[in-house]
């Protein structure tokens, strides 16, 4: 009987990533920035000049399409959520305003993406009360999405989950929310068993542009929430400081044995800077 091994490119760190052979491509999304009507695209890049292979249009307009990712990945490694049988052939697109969300397999055709599946929003609605989803990170046990905001744009946004082998919304992650209201972004250290999300601001306060009036008023997000990640409840709430608006961006440190990692806010209302933060797993400090 054949034996069931990972993905060949999973790796357990980011070290081994970089000593693996070269991504031959890379996937881009496209918008209609202009709004002209166009739907947003998804291209394919070859990486080994530049050049553009193939340009696939999404079935739909004014989607705009944000950060995708993969259905599964090294985080399929974990030693408690063991998945060897899935592999690394999905993309998964979500559209931060439509609330739809698009699966394209690559396998196939690496070079041109085939649309398998689309999840429409009003699934997203029903089966996890959230919408805008914005980031899509594969997990250890299915497919993380974050998403901004309630069916109606306010609070509170959070994570929901897809099914690692369907796609179908799961439903949502939060069991016990604690005091987090806002949501952006989220990122995980496995080892400790943790999750970090950050802040941004609801759909209705943000859709329109950012407002002056609730920059100044300290309105928009500004704290990172720490929850465990098995029970997936809050655990603690770090504030960056009201006048430091909008916490966005996550990222873990590369050395997955290491427990820090790093978080940038867009502005400064005290001086108009922008900073970039270090906070570590499940301790307060910024």
């Amino acid at each position: 009987m054949a034996l069931i091994q990972p993905d060949p490119t999973f790796y357990p760190s980011a070290r081994d990533a970089m000593r693996a052979p070269r991504e031959e491509l890379a996937y881009v999304a496209l918008l209609d920035a202009a709004g002209q009507g166009r739907p947003d695209g998804l291209a394919t890049i070859d990486l080994s000049d530049g050049s553009i292979v193939s340009v696939g249009d999404m079935p739909n307009v004014g989607d705009e399409l944000h950060h995708f990712g993969w259905n599964v990945c090294s985080a399929a490694l974990c030693p408690y959520a063991p998945h060897p049988h899935v592999e690394r052939r999905y993309l998964v697109l979500p559209g931060l305003r439509s609330s739809r969300i698009y699966v394209f397999d690559v396998k196939d055709d690496p070079r041109r993406p085939r649309l398998v599946k689309t999840i429409e929003p009003e699934t997203v609605f029903e089966k996890t009360g959230y919408s805008r989803p914005h980031t899509v990170h594969c997990g250890t046990d299915a497919i993380y999405v974050s998403a901004l905001g309630n069916v109606d744009g306010d609070a509170p946004g959070g994570v929901f989950t897809l099914d690692h082998d369907t796609f179908e919304p799961k439903g949502r992650w939060e069991v016990d929310r604690g005091p987090q209201e806002l949501h952006y972004d989220f990122w995980w250290h496995l080892g400790h068993d943790t999750m970090i999300t950050s802040e941004w601001g609801t759909p209705n306060q943000i859709e329109a542009g950012p407002s002056l009036d609730l920059l100044v008023g300290r309105k928009y997000g500004h704290k990172l929430h720490v929850w465990d990640l098995t029970k997936r409840r809050h655990l603690q709430e770090i504030d960056l400081g009201d006048q430091h608006q909008m916490a966005l961006e996550l990222r873990p440190a590369h050395d997955p044995s290491k427990t820090h990692g790093f978080v940038n806010t867009v502005i400064s209302v005290e001086d108009l800077s922008a900073v970039g933060c270090s906070t570590t797993s499940g301790q307060s400090g910024a």
